[in-house]
């Protein structure tokens, strides 16, 4: 099951990539992130972690399994028999960029995950972009 929210921004990709990148900055710009905190040096990197500790759930961490700098990133966490997806992807277009947000889940009792918790990760991942938007658009 595969959740995704795009967002176009009026900032440059390079300004919502910085945040993007900026990983113990996130708890300023959403309220889905009480914690972000790096177990790796920055900048991101393939095999880089960071723990996470989000409202209502156990601290988890994520381990970066894709990146292309200045544009995208994947990374991924086991729960359970799951393994959630979370991906980060910036394009420029006319007038800023494009900012696109996903998570997938794949394993073990997907669909239940899904049925249960659907309606609050698409309301996160709407509010985390949401969040990345305003601090863009401000900063630009």
């Amino acid at each position: 099951m595969r959740y995704e929210n795009a967002i176009v921004i009026a900032a440059p990709a390079a300004v919502v990539w910085d945040l993007t990148a900026d990983l113990p900055r996130w708890p300023e710009l959403t309220p889905t992130m009480k914690r972000v905190e790096p177990l790796d040096p920055l900048p991101l990197r393939v095999g880089g972690r960071a723990r996470i500790k989000q409202p209502l759930q156990p601290a988890a961490v994520w381990t970066v399994t894709e990146l292309d700098p200045g544009r995208s990133f994947a990374w991924e966490t086991p729960r359970g028999g799951l393994t959630m997806t979370g991906t980060h992807r910036v394009e420029e277009i006319d007038g800023g960029c494009r900012n696109t947000l996903g998570i997938e889940l794949t394993g073990k009792g997907e669909q239940w995950f899904a049925f249960m918790y659907g309606a609050a990760i698409r309301w996160a991942i709407k509010r985390e972009n949401e969040g990345f938007k305003a601090e863009a658009e401000r900063t630009a």
